[in-house]
């Protein structure tokens, strides 16, 4: 049996709970196909400051680094709010990006036919959604210099700088062409070219590496403008790629075509390492009460398997197993709406459901089908 081994980030709020059943489904999943998941745990975000006084520490970041593969909860809350900004929980989140290099976050947005009908959006309208944002993750406004709060005549001011150089933005345009080509062969190139230099730098970027690609349709559209499709008609999206700023916003936003924020994975890529995290936040409201869904750290479990375990039959496997699940009407609070033929259900009792369906699962391995 290989051996594989997995960092895992629990972090905060109900970030332990979903990891929890992730790697549980993780394990049994790739144990179908003799590959055993070992995972070594360490405290990171909030919790990682509470026990360590940092967020995260240097031999968790080398941990991250040697075994390249990492599956992350969530981070943050109120109780940190106050912190200097490096020792914020999200300063631990920013930091093992950029140090791991994952500068391509890739979001599939999924509306399961099952949950059609949870979204505040008529059922006509986000049926057979299913768009691929490919967000650049270790440049612009999050990481750009520089970055201060100063004072000009008695007034406070802060700055943040928007950067992009033509190789970053190459480099993320190219994984979105890739993964165009697998899928319906459009990218939707979105920017506000309109207003900033760097937009305009990211557009005419993309446009030059779209000549290496003339069987993938570009096109273009504004951030203000894209939020409003996103909710006017989601279908016209394919792949959409766009910067670390916008892409933060605009995930969050087509989330909810899904019924759920609870229900976003994400991968984030680059140089043989990977990052996978449910994109919903910490939840500390509802940490503890063994109500939090835990379907898109699974659905992140699934990604992991594709993209850095090369086993697709089981990334398979696991999203067969969401879909099932929710086929069969278990609902988690945030997706329960009291409709016929829904039950309520809990964390744990989604996690056994979604392992009995694992255990019967197909066992015969197939190629990749979708990549970056």
């Amino acid at each position: 049996m290989t051996k594989k081994t997995i960092i895992t980030l629990p972090g905060d709020g109900i970030g332990p709970e979903v990891t929890k059943v992730a790697v549980d489904v993780l394990k049994t999943a790739c144990r179908a196909f003799d590959v055993q998941i070992e995972t070594i745990e360490r405290n990171f975000g909030g919790i990682g400051y509470e026990i360590d006084g940092e967020p995260v520490t240097e031999e968790t970041i080398e941990l991250c680094k040697k075994h390249n593969f990492v599956l992350l909860g969530a981070v943050g809350g109120p109780k940190w709010d106050n912190l200097t900004a490096d020792k914020r929980p999200e300063a631990a989140l920013l930091k093992l990006r950029k140090e791991l290099g994952v500068y391509a976050n890739l979001r599939p947005i999924n509306v399961y036919p099952a949950l059609a009908g949870a979204s505040t959006l008529k059922e006509e309208v986000i049926s057979g959604t299913n768009i691929l944002i490919m967000r650049e993750l270790t440049g612009g406004i999050y990481f750009g210099e520089p970055r201060f709060t100063a004072e000009e005549n008695g007034d406070p001011y802060s700055v943040d700088t928007m950067r992009y150089s033509r190789s970053e933005v190459r480099r993320i345009a190219r994984k979105a062409f890739d993964a165009a080509r697998l899928r319906d062969k459009r990218v939707c190139s979105v920017d506000k070219a309109n207003v900033l230099e760097s937009s305009r730098m990211w557009r005419s970027s993309v446009v030059e590496l779209a000549e290496e690609y003339p069987d993938v349709e570009l096109t273009h559209m504004l951030v203000d403008n894209c939020a409003m499709q996103l909710i006017r008609n989601p279908k016209q999206f394919d792949v959409m790629v766009t910067g670390n700023l916008f892409g933060d916003i605009l995930s969050d936003e087509a989330a909810m075509l899904t019924g759920s924020i609870g229900m976003l994975p994400s991968a984030s890529l680059g140089d043989g390492n990977g990052l996978y995290e449910p994109v919903h936040g910490s939840a500390p409201d509802i940490a503890g009460e063994g109500i939090a869904n835990p379907l898109a750290a699974v659905a992140s479990a699934a990604l992991l398997c594709r993209y850095s375990l090369d086993m697709e039959q089981a990334a398979k496997n696991i999203e067969s197993s969401i879909e099932t699940v929710l086929k069969e009407g278990y609902r988690t609070a945030d997706l329960f709406s009291d409709e016929p033929g829904t039950t309520k259900a809990g964390t744990e009792q989604i996690a056994r459901r979604l392992l009995e369906i694992l255990e019967k699962a197909p066992t015969e391995d197939l190629q990749a089908s979708e990549g970056p």
